[in-house]
């Protein structure tokens, strides 16, 4: 199983849809405070439709709570506009049980963060002009299903 994190999403809608994606890829969604909603919240709701009830959902009041309680082994990869290299390098190897990290839609992942965790933070592609970066929740989209495409490919 991969680990979907969104560090302080502030949308609704982002973090619906990252949970219907935790669902549909028997994922692991956690969420770490402080969120810019209500998980009561009626766009969650709809953005997640009947889905949310099945959604493995973790909160968490720190990114270090959370890694303290995740096993030793797992990897987490730190996902930026910022990084230099690529989530379609060959040199990233993800694992089961990796957790994809996710910053705030407004500002992304701190710095500090970045800096501290650089070998393992990765930029989706955009070869486009015109983009600075993509919606939170196609990220979480396209880094969750490389993953998943190299952990356990016979599974798609």
């Amino acid at each position: 199983m991969l680990n979907i994190v969104l560090c302080h999403p502030e949308i609704p809608h982002n973090a619906g849809a990252a949970g219907r994606l935790a669902v549909a890829t028997d994922s692991r969604l956690h969420l770490i405070r402080p969120l810019g909603f209500s998980l009561e919240e009626k766009y969650l709701r709809r953005v997640g439709l009947d889905y949310w009830q099945y959604v493995d959902l973790m909160l968490w009041d720190s990114m270090e709570q959370m890694v303290a309680a995740a096993d030793e082994s797992a990897q987490f990869w730190f996902f930026s506009t910022k990084a230099t290299r690529s989530l379609w390098s060959t040199s990233v190897v993800f694992h089961d049980g990796d957790y994809l990290v996710f910053g705030p839609e407004s500002r992304g992942l701190p710095e500090s963060v970045l800096h501290e965790h650089i070998d393992h933070v990765l930029r989706i592609p955009m070869p486009g002009t015109h983009s600075r970066s993509l919606n939170l929740s196609t990220a979480v989209a396209i880094a969750l299903y490389e993953a998943m495409r190299r952990t356990s490919p016979s599974s798609l």
